[in-house]
């Protein structure tokens, strides 16, 4: 069968396809299923080992539930089953998550169980068309094992040596989802790499130091730059120096701006310019965060972590009539004498003054320059879309909780529908992206208040205790980035989307989830491969 190798160790494990459930390449199959009536044709060896267990533990095809059954030889030859059902499926409210939920514990029961070579099987769904590329890609997050301890020599052995996906046909599409899931595999692992790795590991030089690792000159699709001379950065990006200022004395946690280029065979039908926030610790500054909420807030990274792991999908898929332009902002929020204030009065690139209210809205701070600056690129690329993609705001998290980033749109990316075409294409990969609108609230509250300022940054409260807390910091980057010059009435409209993922990011302390690196592959990628 294809086999999919290993690429620079971004896989936790080789990658196959199978034929046959009783392929005795595999020590264990991991069955993915909502109910028995769907284990039929060459499932029905399968249904039947379940009816059999059911028959001892009636509860065995609840969610949640997860179970190691003995069977027959002939069935399965390591004669080891491991059941982990989604729960029924509701279309009033389930999705496909259900399905990579199930593989997910189901592969963890597997690794725990001592089974190293593991064969997913499961059924196909007319309701759900990419159920086996979920169930995989929920396989494999199971399966990740964390960059620091991949760097141990006492703990870099692999957790498994194969997963395979079984496969009913001889036609090649299951070698096709085997061939997505990989390049996704390699891009979500490479945003948790960065985003769930210690602040001292992935400090900005350090995150520099393994993009170009993850990208190497001469043996990859993408072209990876750096701006590391804080000169340079104080000309091009004064917030991102204003952020960087306390961090700067210190030597290794000196800001970096990381910047990467994709494009893709043919004619260019597409440009994507990406914006990512790098905040490697958040102490919120001089307006330090209290009572524990710093905990956690190395992931504060996570959006230019999923920035380079969706050019690592690109690297891998290489779509033809895309080109994608990145940028990763890397900087400290530390506390020290040189620490930005509130009641300071910047100038951004884009010429607007802001007065800085609170030194913990720091992440709009350093997406604004580099924002203005593809901004101004955009306008030279073939039909642009603009995006920042962070975790930007608490009250994102609050308004649709755990598991789903938030897109917002401005006039022309949503006379477009791009926010919905990204929902619904977030959707068939279980990488949940839901959308808000901008409204005139958003913008007058970032009005400056006195003629001193054009607009004012943040507000003193955490954006959790606001009306529309999520929503007005988007508003506060087109309008400090210069964007609001390309509106729908604008003589250069210019597509917009800002995507807050702090509720996206995944458990603290644990496994990163690498959102949204597949909504962006399902929306962008995966059509034109």
């Amino acid at each position: 069968m294809p086999a999919f190798p290993l690429d620079n160790a971004l896989l936790p494990c080789q990658l196959n396809v199978a034929r046959q459930i009783n392929d005795s390449a595999y020590d264990g199959v991991l069955l993915v299923t909502d109910s028995l009536e769907a284990l039929k044709g060459p499932l029905e060896k399968l249904r039947g080992a379940v009816e059999k267990y059911l028959n001892l533990d009636k509860n065995a095809l609840a969610v949640n539930t997860v179970s190691v059954i003995s069977v027959a030889a002939d069935t399965v030859p390591s004669g080891r089953l491991v059941l982990s059902p989604t729960g029924p499926l509701n279309r009033d409210f389930d999705d496909v998550r259900r399905i990579s939920d199930a593989a997910a514990a189901g592969i963890k029961k597997a690794i725990g169980a001592g089974i190293k070579k593991v064969l997913v099987v499961c059924p196909e769904y007319s309701d759900y068309p990419t159920a086996q590329l979920v169930s995989l890609l929920g396989a494999l997050h199971g399966a990740y094992n964390p960059l620091e301890l991949r760097e141990l020599k006492d703990r870099e052995k692999r957790k498994l040596e194969t997963i395979g996906l079984w496969s009913a046909t001889a036609e090649n599409a299951h070698e096709r989802t085997v061939r997505l899931a990989a390049a996704i595999e390699a891009g979500r692992t490479v945003a948790r790499d960065i985003a769930g790795s210690d602040p001292e590991r992935m400090t900005p030089i350090r995150t520099a130091e393994y993009v170009r690792q993850a990208f190497p000159t001469g043996a990859s699709n993408v072209k990876v730059d750096f701006i590391e001379d804080q000169e340079t950065i104080k000309r091009e990006y004064p917030f991102v120096t204003a952020v960087n200022r306390a961090a700067n004395v210190v030597p290794r946690h000196q800001a970096r701006i990381i910047k990467l280029l994709y494009q893709g065979e043919g004619p260019v039908e597409e440009t994507l310019l990406f914006v990512g926030k790098g905040v490697t610790l958040d102490t919120g500054g001089i307006d330090v965060k209290k009572d524990g909420a710093m905990v956690g807030m190395s992931r504060d990274k996570s959006g230019a972590a999923a920035v380079a792991g969706f050019f690592k999908v690109l690297d891998e898929l290489k779509p033809k009539g895309l080109k994608v332009i990145g940028t990763m902002s890397m900087v400290r929020n530390s506390v020290g004498p040189e620490s930005y204030t509130c009641d300071e009065i910047l100038t951004a690139r884009s010429g607007r003054r802001v007065r800085i209210v609170n030194s913990d809205a720091e992440g709009r701070m350093i997406m604004l320059d580099p924002l203005c600056e593809l901004r101004e690129q955009a306008l030279k690329e073939t039909n642009p879309h603009v995006f920042t993609v962070a975790t930007l705001t608490g009250h994102a998290w609050l308004t649709n909780g755990p598991g789903y980033s938030i897109a917002m749109d401005n006039g022309p990316a949503q006379k477009a529908k791009e926010g919905a075409k990204l929902k619904e294409a977030s959707e068939t990969i279980g990488d949940m992206v839901d959308v808000s609108n901008l409204r005139r609230e958003d913008y007058d509250f970032h009005r400056g208040e006195s003629e001193y300022e054009d607009l004012r940054q943040a507000a003193t409260a955490p954006s959790a205790r606001l009306p529309r807390g999520h929503q007005g910091p988007a508003a506060f980057l087109i309008m400090g980035s210069g964007m609001d010059k390309h509106g729908i009435d604008s003589k250069s409209p210019l597509k917009y989307t800002h995507v807050d993922m702090a509720g996206a990011e995944g458990p603290f302390p644990g496994v990163p989830w690498g959102s949204p690196v597949a909504a962006f592959a399902a929306r962008y990628v995966i059509p034109r491969v």
